[in-house]
């Protein structure tokens, strides 16, 4: 299922409920961001949980330190918010899926052609679906990952436009939620997503 959860900012002690709550959800793919504190043990600690039933990435990798940690923890892909060329090389080089950020067509083109497994078009909430649909009239090859601003109910604009995936945070593992341990709440809105994706392929 092409939707991922991007996890930013979670305490250690959250994440055990947190990855059963998305597991359960049926969400089956996550992103730890390494700029959050405690990165690594994060996601040793959601690897362990897991026990295979989640892919788990890291995101936010900005260095090599940053992409050594990651893998070393168990991560199993790589995405980036820019196009860090020594961190893209060495992912083609071993074979890990890795998922560059870009926004304009230059960037998004060079991040494709480097080599780029899907290019993530971040923060796509200023340019909307729209703008994946004008992305993808020249290249129509190219492989988008919607980030930042996407909601369930924009979700599907999202895909008919052009998107092959998307990627949601702050709007599902909200501090709030996370505070409280709320979290029921925290997978009703999980559910949605996933709901209206479902719709689409339903529809198609």
């Amino acid at each position: 299922m092409p939707l991922m959860g991007i996890l930013r900012g979670i305490e250690l002690g959250a994440i055990e409920p947190l990855v059963e709550t998305i597991i359960s959800s049926g969400l089956e793919t996550i992103e730890i961001t390494m700029n959050t504190e405690s990165a690594s043990g994060l996601l040793k600690r959601a690897i362990a949980v897991a026990r295979n039933k989640l892919v788990t990435g890291a995101g936010t990798v900005l260095t090599m330190d940053d992409l050594n940690s990651a893998l070393d923890c168990g991560a199993t892909f790589i995405v980036m918010p820019v196009l860090i060329k020594d961190v893209l090389e060495y992912c083609l080089r071993n074979k890990i899926p890795v998922f560059p950020g870009a926004l304009t067509p230059q960037e998004i083109y060079n991040a494709w052609c480097s080599g780029a497994t899907m290019v993530k078009v971040f923060p796509a909430k200023f340019f909307g679906p729209d703008y994946f649909k004008e992305i993808k009239r020249p290249f129509n090859n190219i492989e988008l990952l919607a980030c930042a601003g996407v909601t369930p109910e924009n979700l599907p604009a999202y895909f008919l436009n052009g998107a092959s995936a998307v990627a949601f945070g702050a709007s599902v593992f909200k501090k709030e939620w996370l505070a409280d341990k709320d979290f029921a709440s925290i997978g009703e809105s999980i559910k949605k997503y996933l709901a209206a994706f479902r719709n689409i392929k339903g529809s198609t």
